[in-house]
C-alpha cells in the first residue's frame, strides 16, 4: 500500500468511498455523521487544490480517502470536558474513509501520517464507535470535546509520538 496525493482522475473513486461510508454509518447506528452531500468527491477536489487529499492505494486500487493538513485547526482551539495532550504543531485528519472495512488501511494510514507529523489531533462523532475503536487502537487518546463551526460536537482525539 502506498499513500499518495489525490489526483483529478481520483475524485470518482473517492465520491463512490464516501457514499459507501456513509451508507455504513447509517447501517451501524451512525445517522447523523456525515450529511447526504457531504463529504462528496468536491471536498476532496478542494483539498486536491490546496494539496491536502490523499488517498491510499495498493495494486492501482483506492482503497481509502482522507484530508491530511499540518497547521492549526479552527475548531480545535477550544476543548471542554479535557484538555488536549500537548500544544505543540501538529496536524490534522478529517474525512478519513476506507473502500471496506479491515486490512488494516485505516492504521496504514495514520502510520504514514505519522512519518510526516509526529503529533495528530483528529474527531468524530459520538456515535461513530467503529472510528473511535480504531482511533484507540491506532493509539490516540480521547481528550474532550470540541464542537465544529455550525455548532455540532465531536469527540476530540490527540497521538503524539
Amino acid at each position: 500500500m502506498i499513500i499518495r496525493r489525490v489526483e483529478t482522475k481520483d475524485i470518482e473513486a473517492i465520491d463512490e468511498i464516501y457514499s459507501n461510508a456513509k451508507k455504513f454509518m447509517r447501517e451501524n447506528g451512525n445517522a447523523s455523521q456525515w450529511s447526504q452531500n457531504y463529504p462528496s468527491g468536491e471536498d476532496a477536489r478542494r483539498d486536491m487544490q490546496e494539496g491536502v487529499s490523499y488517498v491510499c492505494e495498493e495494486n492501482g486500487e483506492i482503497l481509502a480517502a482522507f484530508m491530511f493538513k499540518i497547521g492549526e485547526e479552527p475548531n480545535y482551539k477550544n476543548i471542554y470536558c479535557g484538555s488536549w495532550l500537548n500544544e505543540k504543531p501538529y496536524a490534522v485528519i478529517h474525512r478519513i474513509a476506507v473502500k471496506r472495512n479491515g486490512k488494516g488501511i485505516v492504521n496504514f494510514c495514520f502510520d504514514e501520517c505519522f512519518k510526516i507529523c509526529p503529533n495528530i489531533k483528529i474527531d468524530t462523532h459520538r456515535d461513530n464507535i467503529p472510528m473511535q475503536k480504531a482511533l484507540s487502537k491506532a493509539g490516540f487518546k480521547r481528550c474532550g470535546i470540541i464542537y465544529l463551526e455550525n455548532g455540532d460536537e465531536r469527540i476530540a482525539f490527540q497521538k503524539s509520538i
